[in-house]
Parts: C-alpha cells; structure tokens; sequence
C-alpha cells in the first residue's frame, strides 16, 4: 500500500466524523440560551406587568412572578370602550397578509426580471431600486398623506395596503436568491418546450423561489403587524390596526400599564403562533434551497 493510501486511510474516520455530524459543545448551547433568555426576556416582562394590577409598575422592590390578573386586565383591552380591539385584530390580519402576497409576488417577478432576463439600463434601474432603501420612510409621509387624501382613501385600509404593495428589500432579496438558485438552463428549456414568459415564471422561477418567498413573507409580515408609524397617521380611531389601537390605551388621563401591557401581549400571541406553526416548514423549505442550490 502507497504512502497516498495509507494517509487515505489515516483521514478516513476524521471525515466520516464530521459528515455524521458532531454536537457542539457547553459553550454554544450556554450562548444559544443566553440569546434565547435575552430574547424572551421582553416578552416575560411585559407578561408580568400585564398579569397586576395599576400598582405593579410603581413598586420599588422587583417581582419575578406574574400576578393573577392577567385574565381580568385581558378583558379590560377586549372591552375598552376607547378602541374596538376585535376590529384592530381582524384589520391587521387583512393588511398584514394583503401586503405579504402583494410584496412575494411583485419582488418575485422583479427579481426574476433582474437575475435572468437581459435588457437596457438592467443594473442602473437595480441600483436605483436599491438606493431608494436609504431614503427615510419620513420624508415621504406629507407627500404620501396628500396623495391618499387626494384618493379619498385617507381612514381606509387602502392608504395603509397600497403604499406597501412592493418592497425594494423585497426585490433585492428575491434578486440575489434568484440569480443562484435558478439555472438559465431551466428557462431555456421552458422557452424551447413553447412556455411563454409568463408560464416560465410561474412554472420554474415560483417554484425555485419558494424558499426565500416563504423567509420574505415572514418578514414582511412582522414588520407590518408591528407597524405603527403610517397606520398612526392615516388611519383614524374607528379603524385601527393593533399598534394604534395600544397607543389609543394610552390616550386616557390615567394610563393603566398593566392594561396596556396586557394588551402588547395579546397582540404578540398571534405571532408566536405563526412562529410554531410555520417555523419548521420554513426551515425545512430553506435547507431544501440551500441543498439544492
């Protein structure tokens, strides 16, 4: 046997090691917990001033057990006679699922337009997509309320849905991913079988695209359940999306913080819920991509 063979086989055991997979060591999992306890740490505060009473947040000597009045205060934010909270939550759900279809699927085909297809002014039209995400969404908002209020859309979820249908993030997300994930052999041969453009798009760059669409969904998502600075403006106290209608808790003379904070975390169950339910398929779906990119 060859000296070339013998170190061969020497390698061997260490390289089947690490394809098995070893488990990390105490201090990765002491680091993954710490940000995990970091992480939720908010979440538990919030909890615990949600679960006293109006005293909770004014005592000197800290808690670290919720209270029992969580259920009570829970009631209060559901009954406020100062927001219609059942109408916040379902305004939401509209706006914030709207607004995710409308985001994955104009950056899709615009990402599939900028990674695969070859037309005049394709990387300066990019790169002004691009610049764009440095402006202030600040600068725009006067501008952006007359244009609604010139639209008799002002007060609707309309003025809240449309400014946001598509994302620059969105298209250079969907653009990067594009551009490694899907082969230009793939639309050549959709294109040689007759499929049109459109039907190339749909059939082979959609599905490739799958599994950064379902990350840029969950993105998206959040970032408009949490929104609050437009909705602030444009919308009125009749028709509030979930982070106007915390701040209209806080509009009384009195500010109950554990009503309020009982309502902050009402308005984050439906999250955690989505997190439970869709986080392993979106995990999965991601590994696929990465595996077969």
């Amino acid at each position: 046997m060859t000296g070339t063979g013998l170190l061969e086989r020497r390698r061997t055991p260490r390289r089947r090691g690490l394809e098995n997979g070893q488990r990390p060591g105490w201090k990765a999992y002491g680091f993954l917990t710490a940000v995990m306890l970091g992480s939720m740490f908010p979440i538990y505060w919030s909890f615990l001033i949600g679960s006293g009473d109006a005293s909770t947040i004014n005592q000197q000597d800290i808690v670290w057990w919720p209270g029992g009045n969580f259920l009570t205060n829970a009631a209060a934010v559901l009954e406020a006679d100062s927001v219609n909270f059942w109408r916040a939550i379902g305004n939401s759900i509209i706006v914030s699922t709207v607004v995710s279809a409308s985001v994955v699927l104009f950056s899709t085909l615009a990402g599939f337009a900028f990674a695969k297809l070859r037309f005049r002014g394709r990387n300066g039209l990019l790169v002004f997509v691009i610049a764009t995400m440095a402006v202030p969404t600040q600068l725009g908002v006067v501008p952006l309320f007359i244009a609604m209020s010139q639209l008799q859309l002002a007060g609707t979820l309309w003025a809240v849905i449309l400014p946001a249908v598509v994302s620059a993030f969105g298209v250079f997300w969907m653009t990067q991913y594009l551009a490694q994930a899907l082969p230009y052999e793939l639309i050549e041969a959709a294109r040689v079988d007759g499929a049109s453009m459109i039907r190339t798009f749909w059939s082979v760059a959609l599905p490739a695209a799958r599994p950064a669409a379902a990350m840029l969904a969950l993105f998206i998502f959040i970032a408009t359940w949490t929104n609050f600075f437009w909705p602030f403006i444009v919308l009125d106290r009749q028709n509030p999306t979930l982070p106007v209608a915390l701040s209209l808790l806080q509009s009384n003379y009195f500010v109950d913080y554990s009503v309020v904070m009982a309502g902050v975390i009402l308005s984050t169950i439906p999250l955690l819920i989505l997190f439970v339910v869709a986080g392993r398929h979106l995990v999965s779906g991601i590994m696929q991509g990465a595996i077969k990119g």
